[in-house]
């Protein structure tokens, strides 16, 4: 049984569709990254699964319920990092992993469980008020990690964090993905995506435009490449009917050619020399990045580079 399965899952607010026809399935045990720009429908999206919304129209199931109707049923089972986790001024960290631990009935040792986020024991016993965006997004990860929830439900997780801060991240998301449970990622940060999940799922307008391997999704736009700096141009059917080829192009003495599959490009490093001297020669795959320019439309609108290409400073944003 799939942890989420969406059949036609639509949203509309009067004459806006924020989620139009979603049919979504991610497979139990897996590591799934939701990528869109900003007003793609994501959070929509997240707040239906989480049966904070009710949909327009279509059904949707998690963990094998219906949130919509039974809502208590799924956050049982669920580990949540909403992108607004905004904790009590008033409580320490400790105080909020041990009501976490209590109203889930865990047994967590609630000392681990910050270590294992990169909040130390100093910190912990400070109030939350006080804690860094970096040190508040720690807390709250910290907060989903307890009682080994079945899905983890991350919202932008990398928000605020610094590079150490990712690491720890990273290495969460592979503990819970190893202990079996599955983890749903809506980002920004795409390196990140693409060195933690499995799959992808890139929504636009309200619409799911691609679901699959970002290998695969690579694939599908020819996004392995050779470029080639050779002695002289030669004739470029015989690069051409190398099944697997779908672009070839010329530009002087460099020929570039576009494959769908990473095998395909040791055919044509093979077929390169056997008609022209090659001088240079670089191979690469396609960011996911570039990736989901494509599918989305070539739309980059995140807001703020650090969201896109890299991480922020740990420390600067005080709650």
């Amino acid at each position: 049984m799939p942890a989420i399965e969406t059949n036609e899952l639509s949203k509309r607010y009067g004459d806006v569709t924020a989620v139009a026809d979603l049919d979504l399935v991610v497979e139990e045990g897996s590591t799934f990254g939701f990528l869109g720009p900003n007003g793609a429908g994501k959070s929509t999206t997240i707040d239906l699964l989480l049966g904070f919304l009710r949909p327009t129209g279509g059904n949707v199931t998690v963990l094998g319920c219906d949130p919509t109707t039974d809502a208590k049923s799924v956050r049982s089972r669920l580990g949540l990092l909403p992108d607004d986790f905004e904790p009590y001024r008033n409580l320490t960290g400790r105080r909020h992993v041990v009501s976490a631990i209590r109203t889930k009935g865990a047994d967590d040792d609630p000392d681990a469980v910050l270590e294992r986020v990169g909040l130390s024991p100093e910190q912990a016993r400070r109030d939350a008020g006080g804690y860094s965006k970096g040190m508040t997004q720690r807390l709250g990860l910290a907060v989903a990690l307890v009682g080994n929830p079945d899905l983890l439900i991350l919202d932008e997780p990398s928000s605020g964090l610094d590079p150490n801060g990712v690491k720890l991240l990273r290495r969460a998301i592979d503990e819970e993905s190893e202990r079996g449970a599955t983890v749903f990622v809506s980002s920004h940060l795409l390196d990140h995506v693409e060195r933690v999940c499995d799959r992808v799922g890139i929504m636009r307008d309200g619409l799911l435009v691609a679901t699959d391997s970002i290998e695969n999704l690579r694939e599908r736009l020819g996004a392995n490449v050779v470029e080639a700096t050779v002695e002289s141009v030669p004739d470029t059917t015989a690069l051409r009917s190398i099944d697997g080829v779908t672009d070839v192009s010329v530009s002087r003495k460099c020929v570039r050619i576009a494959c769908t599959r990473q095998e395909t490009k040791t055919r044509v490093l093979v077929t390169l020399d056997e008609l022209t001297t090659v001088e240079n020669v670089e191979t690469r795959d396609s960011s996911l990045e570039s990736v989901f320019d494509e599918f989305a439309g070539g739309r980059n609108d995140f807001g703020e580079e650090n969201h896109l290409r890299g991480v922020a400073p740990e420390g600067g944003e005080r709650r």
